[in-house]
């Protein structure tokens, strides 16, 4: 009996005061709680079974006793980091582990970061040969702290059998906690400017939706302590400027010109950003591309969108301006293509004031967001429908003739205006590099809003600047003739078909039966225009007031009508089971080991339908969308919608389309380009989806 109790006492004190163990549980995805102290773990895993998955959505979830708490992998003035050991694991080739956003404990004057009560960490394990059992063991040392300090170690364990990637009891918690992880950038935290003097840390930051207890933290390496920061806000609190010291320095310490991590909390919210503090008033942030990069980015995004579908409703007024200088003086030629590329300068100009003042009283922006309006299509319609009108000869517009004269014989004022509406017609696109710059730009002040739109304006209007840089060109051209009365007729056609694709946006909008009514009353317009021309004596005046009437009764339409009262559903225009966005539901299926493929749209969006029709539609790709394991989501930006808006902030995209890509290979995503290919689809879908490309 002696013996017996011997051993007993001796296992007794071996589970008390040394490492305390967990056996695995297969086919649940969810291990043994093992306690050691006041500290108790568990291993968890979003799937039951490894499936085909070459990473695997895992945590280490722990519970602490009131009062205590642990460290995160920076922990401040005293404390250290969870220190795991998966050496013991079979089939595991390497487990990363994430962090959370940190709670700041002071006491006594120091500063430490850390958790309290729960936590978990998200891991993400990659098995060593896919499709296999993985078996997890884990050999934790932990430090809790209360007025105390006790290290524990905690031996935890979790089988993960062959099968089906099904989701777990604690997928929705896996997926929480990765959403928890701080990442950069969004469109809710923003870290402008980062400056360091001595051993003093300053640092401005923006919340869209304003600060309430805004914490930040500083990892350095060297690893520096800091202060708790003390803030200043501003701009009814979507400003703030945190200012923190060096708690124990060395003597002729410098932070300006170090690199660093910085992490800003706000509640739930959360931003990581590595910075290298400067002495100046901007922060240099790594991975981001000054001003400077981003003007020559927005000047070759002006530039491509030339030749983006959206510019082919304007192709009509650009060639009927290029043809009427066909035989003109060189100074004529130059002055009309100046005047068309100042047109398209002021157009850009005047939408950075518009985004600039939507902004400031808080607004939803980005480029092409006025094709959401009701009334700005009808302004549309009603533009296109009278540029139409001009060139088939049903009106003129006749100038004084001092002011034609001093305009430049035939004036300016027509290329300047052909040169608004170009860009007014070609905001529907998004090409290659307009997004980054635009997207830089919304996030930013107005300075840099007025900049990267005036460089834009100039990239769209350098095709005149070069023409008036060399106006020997336009002598190419044949002279104006007889042949242009048919090439108007030609393009006026061309034009009204570009007012029809405008009702059918607005369609959308206000449904089909007001469209069509503003269809209808621009029918009227045009006839009343054109027995007018015919008519004599006061009856002509008659026609163009008539048309004066129908073009105000159809600005009427929206408002009578409603913005959105009938509006046109959404119809799949594709096999694929496309089902509405919910961005909350993205993180879920990722835990689930589906790939989710978002497709952000608008029906005004050309190089959205463009990329539809070539790609999405059609081929492998239609078919890799209609796969069991991907889930095609489809947020509608047709109309205004804040949480289609609130995305594409959160991922730096003010405009569309944009295409994104989630899944158990890639958690936080994987953005295409605007213009989509096969190649860059399919590859995204497989690095997504943990397959091999």
């Amino acid at each position: 009996m002696k013996r017996h109790a011997l051993t007993l006492l001796l296992l007794l004190a071996v589970l008390a005061g040394g490492g305390v163990h967990a056996f695995a549980q297969d086919g649940d995805g969810v291990g043994a709680w093992v306690k050691a102290g006041q500290v108790e773990a568990r291993l968890v895993s979003a799937v039951r079974a490894t499936g085909d998955l070459t990473a695997l959505p895992l945590g280490l979830e722990l519970r602490l006793e009131p009062g205590w708490k642990t460290y995160w992998r920076t922990p401040g003035d005293a404390g250290f980091a969870p220190r795991l050991d998966w050496s013991r694991s079979g089939n595991l080739g390497e487990a990363t582990l994430s962090y959370p956003a940190p709670h700041r404990f002071s006491v006594l004057g120091f500063e430490t970061a850390g958790y309290d009560m729960a936590v978990l960490f998200p891991i993400q394990g990659v098995p060593t040969t896919p499709g296999k059992p993985v078996d997890l063991a884990l050999t934790a040392e932990l430090l809790v702290c209360s007025e105390i300090c006790v290290p524990q170690t905690l031996d935890l364990a979790l089988a993960l059998p062959a099968g089906p990637a099904e989701p777990s009891e604690v997928a929705n918690d896996v997926a929480r906690a990765q959403a928890l992880v701080p990442k950069g950038p969004n469109g809710l935290l923003r870290i402008d400017s980062v400056q360091g003097k001595g051993a003093m840390l300053d640092v401005e930051a923006t919340a869209l939706d304003g600060f309430v207890t805004p914490d930040l933290f500083v990892e350095t390496d060297p690893p520096l302590t800091f202060s708790a920061p003390k803030a200043i806000f501003s701009d009814n609190d979507r400003h703030v400027r945190l200012t923190l010291a060096v708690t124990d320095p060395q003597p002729g310490l410098d932070l300006s010109g170090r690199a660093m991590t910085l992490t800003l909390v706000d509640g739930d919210k959360a931003v990581e950003a590595p910075v290298t503090a400067s002495t100046g008033s901007a922060a240099s942030v790594s991975g981001g591309a000054g001003l400077v990069a981003m003007l020559g980015l927005a000047l070759l995004g002006g530039l491509v969108l030339n030749l983006m579908p959206c510019v082919l409703p304007v192709l009509s007024l650009k060639l009927m301006s290029v043809v009427k200088h066909g035989g003109r003086a060189p100074a004529a030629v130059r002055a009309g293509f100046l005047a068309s590329a100042a047109g398209i300068l002021a157009s850009f100009l005047l939408m950075a004031s518009v985004l600039v003042g939507v902004k400031a009283a808080g607004g939803a922006v980005g480029w092409g967001i006025q094709f959401q309006q009701p009334l700005f299509l009808v302004f549309m319609v009603v533009l296109v429908t009278l540029f139409s009108a001009n060139l088939w000869g049903l009106f003129e517009v006749p100038l004084p003739r001092v002011l034609a004269d001093r305009l430049g014989g035939d004036g300016l004022a027509g290329p300047f205006a052909t040169g608004m509406f170009a860009t007014l017609l070609a905001t529907p696109c998004s090409a290659p590099f307009l997004g980054t710059a635009v997207g830089f730009a919304l996030s930013k002040g107005p300075l840099e809003i007025y900049a990267i739109f005036a460089t834009l304006g100039v990239g769209l209007a350098l095709p005149y600047l070069a023409v008036a840089a060399w106006p020997r060109v336009a002598g190419w051209l044949p002279r104006p003739g007889r042949w242009m009365a048919t090439l108007k007729i030609v393009l006026g056609c061309a034009l009204m078909l570009t007012a029809l694709w405008l009702l059918s946006v607005l369609t959308a909008q206000i449904g089909e039966v007001a469209a069509a009514t503003v269809g209808l009353l621009m029918a009227g317009l045009v006839l009343a225009l054109w027995v007018g021309r015919s008519a004599r004596g006061a009856a002509r005046a008659a026609g163009p007031v008539l048309a004066g009437v129908l073009a105000v009764a159809a600005f009427a339409m929206p408002a009578a009508i409603g913005p959105s009262a009938g509006a046109a559903p959404v119809v799949a225009d594709s096999k694929a089971r496309w089902v509405p966005f919910a961005e909350p539901t993205i993180r879920e299926h990722v835990a689930a080991g589906r790939t989710v493929f978002v497709d952000v749209t608008a029906d005004w969006c050309i190089t959205c339908q463009a990329n539809k029709k070539l790609v999405l539609n059609r081929g492998e790709v239609a078919q890799r969308l209609e796969d069991s394991g991907v889930v095609a989501m489809r947020a509608d930006w047709t109309r205004p919608d804040a949480t289609i808006a609130k995305f594409l902030a959160d991922h730096g995209r003010y405009g569309i389309p944009f295409n994104i890509v989630y899944g158990p290979g890639a958690p936080d995503g994987i953005a295409l380009p605007e213009l989509l290919s096969d190649g860059a689809v399919l590859e995204a879908l497989n690095k997504a989806g943990g397959r091999a490309s």
